[in-house]
């Protein structure tokens, strides 16, 4: 690191050597003052001090004497405010957020890093804040000898009210007779007079508001409890309708009028073929076809005359499918006789031509 020169260290010098000021004022008159103080040794009462604490000034000089000064704030030589709760004697760098001191908020929710002079008093400060806690002997001109009167008086009802001594039970116009007004010079140059505006007064449109308010409130409250009561008895309602439909077993899907004669047409069409196949057997010889056959040609029968008769859907379901299995077993039978009697012509007739392969149709 370079070393500082003359130069620098003489700047530094000069720095420290500047004036202490003291700016006491008078919460009681509102009264204000700045004082330079060129004697660093009077100054010495208040170095390594705390903000908050109090001071006795009677070795500032004669004018002070009896007077107890409280220390407010101040600062350095920089122009770092000094920040309440900093425990250190040189600046510190806080990220400081809304409600923080030495911070005013830009933007909602902006936080920044600054760099602050802590709350313990040293050589470096520049400007001491005081405050008058205990008068002395003598009065400090322009402080306590001044009695400035506040540009604002209190706007809230309530504080009104308080200053003047005025009760509750009290009429609206005295507290709005009672507002401390100011009077100013216009562009014009006439003197005019201005007040505030009354905070938290009670009016009887503010009463009427207010009960307007409460019937919202309460209509509002009845409508909830009967929408919930609605509510509560449709779920009851639809839980009884899921646990009946939980017990009930699934029914079969209905089939349409179409579904059914088509059912039908295919039986027909599968008795046809094996009555087709029978009479082929009968001409090259063979037995007549069983009882099970003719049953089941009687079978299609029936189940084509209800199907034109417009029978109910289910009755014809079940036909259609009682008749498919009696159809197969007819051309397993038919197949049977078939070879029965093939055999027995081989025998007797070699000389006769082998009759056509059969069995491929069922």
């Amino acid at each position: 690191k370079s070393k500082k020169t003359k130069q620098q260290q003489r700047k530094i010098k000069k720095r420290y050597k500047k004036k202490m000021k003291f700016n006491i004022s008078y919460p009681v008159t509102g009264g204000q003052k700045c004082i330079e103080i060129d004697d660093d040794k009077k100054c010495n009462i208040f170095m390594d001090k705390r903000m908050g604490q109090e001071v006795q000034a009677d070795s500032l000089g004669d004018e002070f004497k009896g007077y107890v000064f409280k220390i407010a704030g101040g600062n350095d030589k920089q122009g770092f405010p000094m920040k309440q709760g900093v425990f250190a004697k040189g600046r510190v760098r806080l990220l400081l957020s809304a409600g923080h001191s030495c911070f005013t908020e830009r933007r909602s929710g902006f936080k920044k890093r600054k760099s602050v002079r802590g709350c313990i008093v040293g050589p470096d400060m520049r400007v001491l804040a005081l405050q008058v806690v205990k008068k002395g002997e003598k009065e400090i001109e322009g402080v306590t000898d001044v009695n400035l009167p506040r540009k604002l008086g209190p706007k809230r009802a309530n504080k009104i009210r308080k200053l003047f001594g005025l009760k509750k039970e009290d009429d609206q116009i005295l507290v709005k007779k009672s507002v401390i007004r100011r009077t100013f010079k216009s562009g014009s140059g006439k003197e005019r007079t201005k007040c505030p505006k009354i905070q938290r007064l009670i009016t009887p449109e503010r009463l009427r508001r207010k009960r307007v308010y409460l019937l919202e409130k309460k209509s509002r409250a009845t409508k909830t409890k009967a929408a919930r009561e609605e509510y509560e008895k449709f779920l009851v309602e639809w839980r009884k309708q899921r646990n009946t439909q939980a017990v009930k077993p699934e029914e079969p899907a209905k089939k349409t009028v179409q579904e059914t004669k088509s059912a039908a047409q295919k039986v027909d069409n599968k008795a046809k073929t094996t009555t087709a196949v029978q009479k082929t057997d009968a001409k090259q010889g063979a037995k007549p076809a069983t009882t099970g056959a003719k049953l089941a040609s009687t079978g299609t029968k029936v189940a084509a005359t209800t199907v034109s008769k417009q029978a109910p859907v289910q009755k014809t379901v079940t036909a259609a499918k009682d008749q498919k299995p009696t159809a197969v077993k007819q051309g397993a039978a038919t197949n049977q006789t078939k070879q029965q009697p093939q055999q027995g012509q081989a025998k007797e007739q070699k000389s006769a031509p082998a009759p056509a392969k059969q069995g491929g149709r069922k």
